[in-house]
Protein backbone atom coordinates (compact mmCIF):
# COMPACT_ATOMS: atom_id res chain seq x y z
CA UNK A 1 0.00 0.00 0.00
CA UNK A 2 1.51 3.39 -0.86
CA UNK A 3 1.49 6.17 1.54
CA UNK A 4 -0.09 9.30 0.95
CA UNK A 5 2.15 12.54 0.67
CA UNK A 6 1.37 14.91 3.17
CA UNK A 7 1.17 18.55 2.34
CA UNK A 8 2.98 21.23 5.12
CA UNK A 9 0.38 23.29 6.69
CA UNK A 10 3.03 25.45 8.76
CA UNK A 11 6.06 26.32 8.40
CA UNK A 12 7.59 24.02 10.73
CA UNK A 13 5.84 21.47 9.12
CA UNK A 14 7.46 22.24 5.84
CA UNK A 15 10.70 20.71 5.01
CA UNK A 16 13.98 21.84 5.00
CA UNK A 17 14.65 25.05 2.42
CA UNK A 18 17.85 27.14 2.65
CA UNK A 19 16.92 29.64 4.77
CA UNK A 20 17.71 33.17 2.73
CA UNK A 21 16.38 31.15 -0.38
CA UNK A 22 12.97 30.67 1.66
CA UNK A 23 13.41 34.52 2.57
CA UNK A 24 13.77 35.57 -0.57
CA UNK A 25 11.71 33.49 -2.50
CA UNK A 26 8.40 34.41 -0.25
CA UNK A 27 9.40 38.00 -0.20
CA UNK A 28 9.31 38.38 -3.67
CA UNK A 29 5.92 36.43 -3.49
CA UNK A 30 4.51 39.05 -0.87
CA UNK A 31 5.95 41.88 -2.89
CA UNK A 32 4.38 40.82 -5.87
CA UNK A 33 0.97 40.37 -4.00
CA UNK A 34 1.00 44.12 -2.06
CA UNK A 35 1.92 45.84 -5.42
CA UNK A 36 -1.28 43.38 -7.59
CA UNK A 37 -3.01 45.10 -4.58
CA UNK A 38 -1.67 48.90 -5.22
CA UNK A 39 -2.59 48.52 -9.04
CA UNK A 40 -6.36 46.89 -7.82
CA UNK A 41 -7.13 50.03 -6.12
CA UNK A 42 -6.20 52.89 -8.36
CA UNK A 43 -8.19 55.42 -6.08
CA UNK A 44 -5.89 54.93 -3.40
CA UNK A 45 -2.65 55.14 -5.95
CA UNK A 46 -4.49 58.45 -7.41
CA UNK A 47 -4.97 60.03 -3.94
CA UNK A 48 -1.52 59.41 -3.01
CA UNK A 49 -0.08 60.76 -6.12
CA UNK A 50 -2.42 63.69 -6.95
CA UNK A 51 -2.27 64.99 -3.36
CA UNK A 52 1.01 65.81 -3.49
CA UNK A 53 0.59 67.50 -6.54
CA UNK A 54 -2.52 69.74 -5.66
CA UNK A 55 -0.40 70.37 -2.04
CA UNK A 56 2.49 71.77 -4.49
CA UNK A 57 0.30 73.46 -6.65
CA UNK A 58 -1.55 75.16 -3.53
CA UNK A 59 1.57 76.49 -2.04
CA UNK A 60 3.03 78.18 -5.29
CA UNK A 61 0.33 79.94 -6.72
CA UNK A 62 -1.89 80.16 -3.47
CA UNK A 63 0.64 81.01 -0.54
CA UNK A 64 3.70 81.40 -2.60
CA UNK A 65 3.23 84.76 -3.10
CA UNK A 66 2.69 86.04 0.64
CA UNK A 67 5.86 83.55 2.42
CA UNK A 68 8.78 85.40 2.56
CA UNK A 69 12.19 83.03 2.24
CA UNK A 70 14.82 85.36 0.70
CA UNK A 71 14.52 83.10 -2.85
CA UNK A 72 11.31 82.09 -5.17
CA UNK A 73 9.26 80.38 -3.33
CA UNK A 74 8.72 77.46 -5.73
CA UNK A 75 12.58 76.56 -4.80
CA UNK A 76 12.17 76.63 -1.03
CA UNK A 77 9.19 74.47 -1.75
CA UNK A 78 10.15 71.92 -3.43
CA UNK A 79 12.08 69.77 -0.93
CA UNK A 80 9.28 70.29 1.48
CA UNK A 81 6.65 68.77 -0.50
CA UNK A 82 9.05 65.64 -2.05
CA UNK A 83 9.03 64.98 1.76
CA UNK A 84 5.70 65.29 2.11
CA UNK A 85 5.12 62.74 -0.07
CA UNK A 86 6.31 60.22 1.92
CA UNK A 87 4.18 60.73 4.93
CA UNK A 88 0.96 60.20 2.50
CA UNK A 89 2.46 56.91 1.07
CA UNK A 90 2.96 55.58 4.54
CA UNK A 91 -0.61 56.70 5.29
CA UNK A 92 -1.24 53.69 2.89
CA UNK A 93 0.57 51.51 3.93
CA UNK A 94 -0.59 51.80 7.66
CA UNK A 95 -3.55 51.06 6.07
CA UNK A 96 -2.80 47.92 4.55
CA UNK A 97 -1.30 46.60 7.29
CA UNK A 98 -3.99 47.19 9.29
CA UNK A 99 -6.52 45.99 6.80
CA UNK A 100 -3.94 42.39 6.71
CA UNK A 101 -4.26 42.30 10.59
CA UNK A 102 -7.63 42.62 11.48
CA UNK A 103 -9.08 40.88 8.17
CA UNK A 104 -7.45 37.64 9.24
CA UNK A 105 -5.10 37.87 6.27
CA UNK A 106 -1.93 37.33 7.89
CA UNK A 107 -3.64 34.25 10.29
CA UNK A 108 -3.86 32.23 7.43
CA UNK A 109 -0.81 33.05 6.16
CA UNK A 110 0.42 32.09 9.31
CA UNK A 111 -0.61 28.60 8.62
CA UNK A 112 1.48 28.14 5.59
CA UNK A 113 5.18 27.99 5.07
CA UNK A 114 5.03 31.49 4.54
CA UNK A 115 8.81 33.36 6.03
CA UNK A 116 7.86 35.48 8.83
CA UNK A 117 9.71 38.74 7.25
CA UNK A 118 7.98 38.28 4.04
CA UNK A 119 4.93 39.08 4.84
CA UNK A 120 5.96 43.20 6.77
CA UNK A 121 8.84 43.26 4.07
CA UNK A 122 5.90 42.66 1.06
CA UNK A 123 4.10 46.36 2.20
CA UNK A 124 7.32 48.34 2.76
CA UNK A 125 8.43 47.60 -0.93
CA UNK A 126 5.13 48.11 -2.39
CA UNK A 127 4.56 51.48 -0.10
CA UNK A 128 8.28 52.59 -1.07
CA UNK A 129 7.17 51.77 -4.89
CA UNK A 130 3.94 53.76 -4.19
CA UNK A 131 6.02 56.85 -2.68
CA UNK A 132 8.70 56.46 -5.83
CA UNK A 133 6.58 57.01 -8.24
CA UNK A 134 4.63 60.08 -6.22
CA UNK A 135 7.77 61.77 -5.46
CA UNK A 136 9.16 61.13 -9.58
CA UNK A 137 5.53 62.77 -10.47
CA UNK A 138 5.79 65.99 -7.93
CA UNK A 139 9.37 66.39 -8.92
CA UNK A 140 8.67 66.35 -12.65
CA UNK A 141 5.96 68.86 -12.35
CA UNK A 142 7.76 71.10 -10.02
CA UNK A 143 9.90 71.71 -12.87
CA UNK A 144 6.85 72.58 -15.06
CA UNK A 145 5.95 75.52 -12.77
CA UNK A 146 9.59 76.78 -12.42
CA UNK A 147 11.31 75.13 -10.32
CA UNK A 148 15.12 74.83 -11.47
CA UNK A 149 18.02 72.78 -9.50
CA UNK A 150 21.81 73.22 -10.12
CA UNK A 151 22.15 69.85 -9.04
CA UNK A 152 24.63 67.59 -10.54
CA UNK A 153 24.42 63.92 -11.51
CA UNK A 154 26.40 63.58 -8.08
CA UNK A 155 24.52 65.60 -6.21
CA UNK A 156 21.03 64.01 -7.77
CA UNK A 157 22.31 60.72 -6.83
CA UNK A 158 22.83 61.69 -3.14
CA UNK A 159 19.50 63.63 -3.32
CA UNK A 160 17.74 59.96 -4.32
CA UNK A 161 19.62 58.05 -2.01
CA UNK A 162 18.99 60.13 1.07
CA UNK A 163 15.29 60.38 0.24
CA UNK A 164 15.24 56.38 -0.32
CA UNK A 165 16.53 56.28 2.89
CA UNK A 166 13.76 58.61 4.51
CA UNK A 167 10.90 56.87 2.78
CA UNK A 168 11.90 53.52 4.01
CA UNK A 169 11.93 54.85 7.61
CA UNK A 170 8.61 56.40 7.52
CA UNK A 171 7.22 53.10 6.06
CA UNK A 172 8.31 50.77 8.81
CA UNK A 173 6.90 53.44 11.31
CA UNK A 174 3.72 53.35 8.97
CA UNK A 175 4.07 49.72 9.40
CA UNK A 176 4.29 49.69 13.77
CA UNK A 177 1.08 52.12 13.39
CA UNK A 178 -1.05 49.72 11.22
CA UNK A 179 -0.25 46.57 13.49
CA UNK A 180 -0.85 48.70 16.46
CA UNK A 181 -4.22 49.66 14.91
CA UNK A 182 -7.57 48.24 15.77
CA UNK A 183 -8.67 48.77 12.25
CA UNK A 184 -7.66 50.23 8.82
CA UNK A 185 -9.75 53.70 9.89
CA UNK A 186 -7.64 54.14 12.75
CA UNK A 187 -4.26 53.02 11.22
CA UNK A 188 -5.72 56.18 8.95
CA UNK A 189 -6.07 58.52 11.47
CA UNK A 190 -2.65 57.55 13.47
CA UNK A 191 -0.77 58.23 10.11
CA UNK A 192 -1.74 61.71 10.36
CA UNK A 193 0.98 62.52 12.82
CA UNK A 194 3.51 61.36 9.80
CA UNK A 195 1.82 63.95 7.40
CA UNK A 196 2.00 67.20 10.04
CA UNK A 197 5.86 66.68 10.58
CA UNK A 198 6.65 68.37 7.71
CA UNK A 199 4.46 71.23 8.39
CA UNK A 200 6.47 71.90 11.62
CA UNK A 201 9.29 72.00 9.74
CA UNK A 202 12.02 74.18 7.80
CA UNK A 203 9.71 72.59 4.95
CA UNK A 204 7.67 74.99 3.96
CA UNK A 205 9.18 78.27 5.80
CA UNK A 206 12.44 78.76 7.71
CA UNK A 207 12.00 78.07 10.99
CA UNK A 208 14.21 81.35 12.19
CA UNK A 209 10.03 83.12 11.45
CA UNK A 210 8.59 80.96 13.98
CA UNK A 211 8.12 81.19 18.29
CA UNK A 212 10.75 80.14 19.88
CA UNK A 213 9.49 77.17 21.40
CA UNK A 214 7.76 76.10 17.84
CA UNK A 215 11.37 76.73 16.62
CA UNK A 216 13.32 74.41 19.02
CA UNK A 217 10.99 71.26 18.10
CA UNK A 218 11.07 72.41 14.65
CA UNK A 219 15.34 72.02 14.54
CA UNK A 220 14.82 68.53 16.72
CA UNK A 221 12.93 66.42 14.50
CA UNK A 222 13.76 64.46 11.27
CA UNK A 223 12.10 65.99 8.48
CA UNK A 224 13.76 70.02 9.30
CA UNK A 225 17.64 68.21 8.84
CA UNK A 226 16.53 66.26 5.72
CA UNK A 227 14.33 69.02 4.08
CA UNK A 228 17.64 71.45 4.61
CA UNK A 229 20.03 68.77 2.75
CA UNK A 230 17.47 68.39 0.10
CA UNK A 231 17.56 71.75 -0.62
CA UNK A 232 21.16 72.30 -0.49
CA UNK A 233 22.13 69.93 -2.46
CA UNK A 234 19.63 70.62 -5.22
CA UNK A 235 20.00 73.72 -5.41
CA UNK A 236 23.21 74.76 -3.90
CA UNK A 237 22.31 76.69 -0.98
CA UNK A 238 24.13 76.30 2.68
CA UNK A 239 23.02 74.94 5.48
CA UNK A 240 23.10 70.98 4.40
CA UNK A 241 23.84 68.84 7.42
CA UNK A 242 24.34 65.39 6.06
CA UNK A 243 24.80 63.57 8.86
CA UNK A 244 22.47 64.39 10.88
CA UNK A 245 19.94 63.87 8.13
CA UNK A 246 21.75 60.32 7.98
CA UNK A 247 21.80 59.68 11.97
CA UNK A 248 17.90 60.86 11.70
CA UNK A 249 16.65 58.36 9.03
CA UNK A 250 19.23 55.41 9.83
CA UNK A 251 18.09 55.50 13.32
CA UNK A 252 14.13 55.43 12.70
CA UNK A 253 14.49 53.05 10.33
CA UNK A 254 16.28 50.25 12.55
CA UNK A 255 14.12 51.12 15.73
CA UNK A 256 11.42 51.04 13.12
CA UNK A 257 11.83 48.06 12.11
CA UNK A 258 12.82 46.58 15.30
CA UNK A 259 9.82 47.49 16.55
CA UNK A 260 7.55 46.00 13.97
CA UNK A 261 9.10 42.51 14.24
CA UNK A 262 8.64 42.66 17.64
CA UNK A 263 4.81 43.54 17.02
CA UNK A 264 4.34 41.16 14.72
CA UNK A 265 5.41 38.21 16.67
CA UNK A 266 3.68 39.26 19.86
CA UNK A 267 0.42 39.64 17.41
CA UNK A 268 0.89 35.92 16.75
CA UNK A 269 1.24 34.60 20.09
CA UNK A 270 -1.72 36.41 21.10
Amino acid sequence: MTALATVPTTAQDAPWRPRLGWAVTDTVTMVRRSLRRTLREPDALFLSVALPVILLLLFVYVFGGAIETGTQYVDYVVPGIVLLCAGFGAAGTAVTVAGDMTEGIVERLRTTPVHPAAVLTGHVVAGVARNLLATSLVVGLAHLVGFRAAAGPQEWLAVAGLLVLYILAFTWIAVCLGLVASSPEAASGYAMTLQFLPYLSSAFVPTETMPRVLQVIAENQPVTPVTDTVRAWLLGWPGADPWVALAWCVGLLVVARTVAVVLFRRHGRG
